[in-house]
Order: C-alpha cells, then sequence, then structure tokens
C-alpha cells in the first residue's frame, strides 16, 4: 500500500515537514522536540481537513433532522421494501443530502491518515528516522514491554494509554451517546456494543510505536473537540 505512488509521495512530503519541524522544535524543546513534532504535524494534517469534517457534521446533522420521517416511513411501508426505498430517496433529496453524505468526506480523508499513520508506525519508508529519535528519554520507536529499557518505557506509554482512555470515554459520553438518543427507537442491540469501538485506540497504542502513539492521542483529542465545536457552531 505505502508503494502507490500518491501515498508515497504523500509520506515523503510529511517525512520532510517532521524533520523541517523537528529541527525547529529542537532549540526549544530538547528532547521532547522529536515527539512535539509529531503532535505539531498531526495537528497541521488535521487542520487542512476541517473541511472534509465541516462536511461531516453537516451529513450528521441532515441525517438526524431526517430520522423522524424515515423511522415513519420505516413503519408505514415495511412490507413494501421497493416503496419504502423510493420515499426514503425522496426524503433525502429534500433535505438536500444523502445516506451516503457522512461516510464520503470520511473515505476523502483515509488516503491522508494512512500516509501519516505510515510515517509514525515505520510501516513507510521515509527519509526522516523518526524512530530513531527519542521523546522523554524513549525512542519513538519503542513499543510496550519491548527493549531494555522497560523501566523507561512503561511509564510513558501508561500516561499515554490513560490519556487515551480518557479521550475515548469523553468521546462516547459527548458524541456518541448524545447521536444514539436522538436517533430513531428500536436500534438494534448490535449499536449499543459499537459505541465502544472508540476504545480500540487504547488497544492498538499498546501494540504499535510510541510515535503513532502520539499521532493516536492527538488526532483523537482532535476529532473530540473539532466535533464539539462544529456541532455547536453550525446550524
Amino acid at each position: 500500500m505505502y508503494g502507490f505512488g500518491p501515498i508515497a509521495a504523500a509520506v515523503s512530503l510529511l517525512s520532510a515537514v517532521l524533520a523541517a519541524l523537528t529541527s525547529f522544535l529542537t532549540p526549544l524543546a530538547g528532547g521532547f522536540a522529536a515527539g512535539a513534532a509529531v503532535v505539531v504535524l498531526t495537528m497541521l494534517v488535521r487542520l487542512l481537513l476541517v473541511p472534509l469534517g465541516v462536511a461531516q457534521v453537516r451529513a450528521e446533522k441532515a441525517r438526524a433532522r431526517i430520522a423522524p420521517r424515515l423511522a415513519e416511513l420505516t413503519a408505514r411501508h415495511k412490507n413494501d421494501p421497493t416503496r419504502l426505498v423510493e420515499e426514503q430517496r425522496k426524503v433525502f433529496a429534500e433535505a438536500g443530502t444523502s445516506p451516503l453524505a457522512g461516510c464520503l468526506p470520511g473515505l476523502a480523508q483515509a488516503p491522508v491518515l494512512i500516509a501519516v499513520y505510515g510515517l509514525f508506525t515505520g510501516a513507510a519508508v521515509a527519509d526522516e528516522p523518526l524512530l530513531e529519535h527519542t521523546f522523554a528519554g524513549v525512542e519513538l520507536g519503542s513499543t510496550l514491554g519491548a527493549g531494555a529499557d522497560g523501566f523507561l518505557i512503561a511509564p510513558v506509554f501508561a500516561v499515554l494509554l490513560v490519556l487515551l482512555a480518557a479521550l475515548a470515554w469523553a468521546s462516547r459520553r459527548y458524541l456518541v451517546l448524545p447521536s444514539m438518543a436522538a436517533a430513531p427507537s428500536g436500534r438494534p442491540p448490535v449499536a449499543a456494543a459499537l459505541s465502544w469501538i472508540g476504545f480500540l485506540p487504547v488497544v492498538i497504542a499498546a501494540f504499535v510505536p510510541l510515535a503513532a502513539g502520539l499521532y493516536l492521542v492527538t488526532t483523537t483529542a482532535w476529532t473530540l473537540g473539532e466535533r464539539l465545536l462544529l456541532r455547536r457552531l453550525l446550524p
């Protein structure tokens, strides 16, 4: 995947930006410079993707607005699937949205986020040897429980995992559960189980390099803040 032209080019560009950020931050942050560069680069990428986040929230609000009508149509035409699909299509058209409106911005973000994640995990070949740098005395390429410096690695990863767990809890509490409450009743039990999927990054962070863990903390915090802000600001 990382040999694919556009993604490889994105990784090369991100690598150059990361090297420049690390050099710029070294006089200010010292041994924390490389980790800080990971955080800053992640924020810059997410800043560029804000328009797609706006599109996602607009689609989310549109779906919430028409959800009662869709539930009514489902109850009325449950025995006539063809008519149900036709009527639902009309409702989406009147609302100026579609069932895929919230998915397309997410798909558009995927290649960029894949490139960023590949850079931070070492899966993608980059010009900047990021994983050889250190953060708080721990190599960015270190994973939890690996290496001879376990007494240094464990505390850093413990803080990382606690932060991720707190962000996952906040995302579920303030983003996922309100959306579920606003949806029509009668949702399948699997929907409640999926509300916990936000804790998956906590598990991932326990196995990936520290650089990727810093990326996960930063992007999760950005997503939470962005969604809360946009939900409040967008009509």
